[in-house]
């Protein structure tokens, strides 16, 4: 795939992941009475297909490979965090506490790397991807020390962290993946020597 309409895919999965990151934090907090096993089966799909296009936006060629450089990590340990969750929902308040806290914890570490990279390139928005990191980063603390055992209070708590990892993750891919107009212009011009090779031959 040409390198332009690999790094816009990226980015619109990129968002759209993220975005159904907040819908379902949302609806966990405003319905924490869910039942174990369609909460750990709905965290456990997202995970997977976030995990997927984690390694796609990798794989591309974004700019200033800011956004995705932690990705290949990332998209992996979502995606074995997602098939344990799909193969054992139950598990969801023992295990998700810490595996997905730790997660969201370590994300947020990232992002604040990301955020000083940011910086140094000269972005405008890189103290709003700071601000979330941090506020992300805590969270995800706070959701592995698990400050209470209702299961209600829990259910809430890994509401907030998605809310604020999807939060998080819309912002940086707006603010530091680039899709260039110079980009396209460099692929069709890749392209087109490519045709005119193929005619000469």
């Amino acid at each position: 795939m040409r390198s332009y309409n690999s790094v816009k895919a990226a980015k619109i999965g990129y968002i759209a992941a993220s975005v159904a990151v907040c819908l379902l934090g949302l609806v966990i907090m405003i319905y924490p009475q869910v039942s174990l096993s369609v909460l750990g089966i709905s965290c456990g799909v997202i995970c997977v297909l976030f995990g997927i296009i984690r390694l796609v936006g990798y794989f591309s060629r974004d700019l200033y490979r800011l956004a995705f450089q932690y990705d290949l990590t990332s998209g992996l340990l979502l995606i074995a965090l997602g098939i344990i969750m799909l193969v054992r929902p139950s598990w969801l308040m023992t295990f998700i506490c810490i595996a997905l806290g730790l997660f969201i914890l370590a994300d947020g570490l990232f992002k604040i790397q990301i955020a000083v990279d940011s910086k140094r390139f000269g972005l405008g928005s890189w103290w709003l991807i700071l601000i979330l990191a941090l506020i992300t980063a805590a969270a995800g603390l706070v959701l592995m020390l698990r400050p209470g055992s209702g299961s209600v209070f829990l259910t809430v708590l890994i509401g907030i962290n998605l809310l604020s990892e999807g939060i998080l993750n819309v912002c940086t891919a707006i603010t530091a993946v680039k899709v260039s107009k110079k980009m396209k212009e460099i692929d069709d011009a890749v392209e087109a020597d490519f045709r005119d090779l193929s005619d000469d031959r």
